[in-house]
């Protein structure tokens, strides 16, 4: 970077760049939830989190994009980023918890990381101990009964130093979000149950930190940010697309997609 301070752009290219590598040498799909994903994984752990923060990826298909966003941190450096999805790897499909703090909880089994991420709130503030929870979701999996409990509790608890970010791409396995369970506009279904909800474009780091950071939290339970996305950002031929979900790269897709983000192969 010929010693010039990295912005944000330079560090989204440079990860959006890795995580297409990885998923091209690894042959594995679930390439749109990853790059939908991304931005809030980014803005979150270079912009918000301290070091008492624990962060829980709900919506584990999307474990590339925690991966790499790690790797951004020197968390995770190269060498293991090349054992994705391989056997033997800690770095599974979707995370497998126990190795790392970075990674507190397992999950994948759409619907329940919520649930962990309530639990894991309401036990530090009974144990005293500082730091907040973030956990980013799918807008498919609000269509788990798991989900909304887990929501209910967290208001009636009042656990309000936890944070919520749906990542509301609107596609899912089988189609759209609407085509599925006719759920798509969530928030005045979450307002109903008395939690501050606030949407913004998901692909905007300053809108995300902002959102995320307001001071005007809702003493009585946690927030809500709804992360208005694009799936498959920046790879033409999976942007808002259903073949996103599963299909892996091409080579030639690969190539596209870092032109335009202005990455070397």
């Amino acid at each position: 970077m010929n010693g010039q301070p990295e912005t944000y752009a330079m560090l989204r290219a440079r990860a959006v760049g890795r995580l297409l590598r990885m998923h091209l040498e690894s042959h594995v799909g679930h390439v749109g939830g990853n790059l939908s994903a991304l931005d809030a994984l980014l803005c979150l752990h270079h912009q918000v989190m301290g070091p008492d923060d624990r962060f829980v990826l709900s919506k584990g298909h999307a474990a590339g994009a925690l991966y790499v966003t790690l790797w951004t941190t020197g968390v995770l450096d190269d060498a293991q980023l090349h054992t994705f999805h391989r056997d033997g790897t800690r770095l599974a499909g979707h995370p497998m918890a126990g190795w790392i703090p970075a990674i507190p909880v397992s999950t994948g089994s759409l619907g329940h990381g919520l649930s962990l991420a309530v639990g894991m709130a309401m036990a530090r503030r009974l144990q005293g101990r500082p730091g907040a929870i973030y956990c980013l979701t799918s807008d498919g999996e609000w269509q788990e009964g798991a989900m909304w409990e887990a929501l209910i509790l967290a208001r009636h608890q009042r656990v309000n130093h936890l944070t919520v970010l749906v990542d509301v791409n609107g596609l899912q396995g089988f189609g759209t979000t609407d085509e599925v369970a006719s759920l798509a506009d969530l928030a005045p279904r979450m307002t109903g149950f008395g939690v501050g909800v606030v949407t913004v474009d998901g692909h905007d780091p300053e809108a995300i930190r902002q959102a995320v950071v307001r001071q005007d939290r809702d003493p009585d339970g946690p927030r809500v940010v709804l992360l208005r996305t694009i799936k498959g950002k920046g790879v033409s031929r999976f942007e808002n697309r259903l073949e996103s979900h599963y299909l892996p790269l091409s080579p030639e897709d690969y190539a596209q997609a870092l032109a335009v983000v202005g990455e070397e192969p």
